[in-house]
C-alpha cells in the first residue's frame, strides 16, 4: 500500500514562522496563492504534551484550505514522517513557547 504524501509548509504569518504539515498542495484558483489542505495534526488524548500542537489546532480547527500569498511561503517541503508542527519567533528562529492558559485572578 503506497503512503499518503505529507508536506511541511513554512509560512510567515503575523511576524512569526508557522510550520504546519498538509497533504494537499497546490496552486490555487487565486493567482498569486498556494493552497494547503487537508491539515494534519497530532491528536493525543488526555495530557498535553506539546501546547503549540494544540493552539495550532485550535486556531486551524475548521479550516478546510488555507490560501497562503506565495511571498509568505518560506519552504514547502515533502517528508516522510510527520514531525512537531511549531510556531518560531521570525528574527531568531527560536520556538515560540506558548504558556498554558491563565485563570481569571478571581472575582
Amino acid at each position: 500500500m503506497m503512503a499518503k504524501t505529507l508536506y511541511k509548509v513554512s509560512f510567515f504569518n503575523a511576524g512569526k514562522v508557522y510550520e504546519l504539515y498538509a497533504r494537499r498542495v497546490e496552486s490555487g484558483a487565486l493567482w498569486g496563492f498556494t493552497e494547503i489542505r487537508d491539515l494534519v495534526f497530532d491528536i493525543n488524548e488526555g495530557l498535553v504534551i506539546d501546547p503549540t500542537e494544540e493552539r495550532l489546532r485550535d486556531e486551524f480547527a475548521h479550516t478546510t484550505a488555507l490560501h497562503l500569498p506565495m511571498q509568505s511561503i518560506i519552504r514547502i517541503e515533502e517528508v516522510a514522517h510527520k514531525g512537531q508542527s511549531a510556531i518560531r519567533d521570525a528574527a531568531t528562529g527560536e520556538k515560540v513557547v506558548t504558556p498554558f492558559p491563565v485563570p481569571p485572578r478571581g472575582k
